[in-house]
């Protein structure tokens, strides 16, 4: 699996900075000019909000490509000027998918962005405009591209079990029968991602990131967001939701800044963009986009995270973990506490978050069975 921050921002604001620095940046965007002076033209929004998905995945020859590792829900307030993410976790199971493994990481998987729109929209209630995918190595080339990010980490980051790309099938020296019966004794056992760690040390390496104001290369900052296996705090989904968040700022930052005003620079993030991205987003509403993004520079961007709460604060979850059944596939899940399927609980969550933000878990599930209205 492959953790990634997706950029919806960065791609938002590489459309404004062409527009404002290049004059011939019609070449590359034809129909903007024209769009942007298109008296009835308008982007999708409910509400003065437009609702983007973002997906992040592994691409390439990596394990479970298309598996999207980082879902989030960015809510773009106009009126108020802000962005509000909801970071959803990938192994929540939504009973609806038709396949085996029924986690919400496999929407996109099986049916692209029009299924992982809807399947979204499923769980948060919201309506989803759009909805956009980067991959692997389009984000790392697009942070290089614009010479890293500046990150002020809060807390350490050691994860002594960090996977090293390209030793996802090296034997570490175990010969073929040692592997058949770690294979075999694999199947029935409760805790697989510790056996592999102990199994097969030379797949993994330790990641350490230090507090205090970071630059990072796309390749850091890949692994920032990536690390599943952190000690305390920050292995946990909560602490991993942040750090993609802490990234996405540090990009938009970057992008704004006077320094990042480099034709040559722009010229190459549009291409690496182009060829890592999959997005529902027309020519014609890219140019809408752009128009109306210029107040983005100084939006106030809030977060809230769909997890299980953090035990060690009393901090409670909207999420339980599923037990392992026949009706999980056998699998690790997360189910909403209210019971599996019912997600009134986490659209109530959600709504309170894009129009008020700041908003609290109950100690006490709040259960309704009531159907929710998604406007589309």
């Amino acid at each position: 699996m492959r953790k990634l921050i997706p950029i919806i921002i960065l791609a938002v604001l590489i459309v404004i900075l062409f527009i404002k620095v290049l004059p011939f940046a019609k070449d590359f965007f034809p129909t903007a000019t024209k769009v942007i002076f298109h008296q009835n033209a308008s982007i999708n929004e409910v509400d003065g909000r437009t609702n983007v998905l973002i997906l992040g995945i592994g691409g390439g020859s990596h394990d479970g490509p298309n598996l999207t590792d980082t879902i989030i829900l960015a809510s773009i307030d106009w009126k108020k000027n802000i962005i509000t993410l909801i970071s959803i976790p990938r192994d929540l199971w939504v009973p609806d998918l038709h396949v085996s493994v029924k986690k919400i990481n496999e929407a996109y998987n099986i049916g692209n962005l029009p299924l992982a729109e809807k399947t979204v929209q499923e769980v948060t209630g919201q309506p989803v405009q759009y909805g956009i995918r980067l991959d692997f190595q389009g984000f790392v080339d697009a942070i290089n591209q614009i010479g890293g990010v500046d990150v002020q980490v809060a807390h350490t980051l050691d994860d002594y079990n960090y996977p090293i790309s390209g030793k996802e099938d090296d034997t570490c020296g175990h010969t073929p029968a040692e592997l058949q019966a770690f294979n075999a004794s694999e199947s029935a056992s409760l805790t697989p991602d510790e056996d592999n760690f102990t199994f097969f040390p030379c797949r993994y390496m330790h990641l350490h990131v230090a507090v205090g104001l970071q630059n990072m290369s796309g390749d850091v900052a890949l692994e920032f967001a990536r690390s599943r296996h952190a000690v305390g705090s920050e292995g946990s989904d909560f602490a991993r939701s942040a750090r993609q968040q802490l990234i996405i700022e540090a990009i938009r930052n970057k992008l704004i800044s006077s320094a990042f005003l480099n034709p040559g620079k722009l010229f190459g993030l549009y291409s690496i963009m182009k060829s890592s991205i999959d997005t529902d987003l027309t020519q014609e509403d890219l140019g809408l986009f752009m128009d109306k993004a210029l107040v983005l520079k100084d939006a106030k961007i809030r977060s809230a995270v769909l997890d299980l709460g953090d035990y060690l604060t009393g901090r409670p979850g909207l999420l339980d973990n599923s037990p392992i059944s026949a009706e999980y596939y056998f699998s690790a899940a997360l189910i909403p506490r209210v019971g599996n399927g019912n997600f009134s609980e986490i659209q109530s969550y959600v709504t309170c978050e894009i129009t008020k933000g700041n908003c609290t878990v109950s100690a006490i599930p709040k259960v309704s069975t009531g159907p929710t209205t998604v406007n589309p």
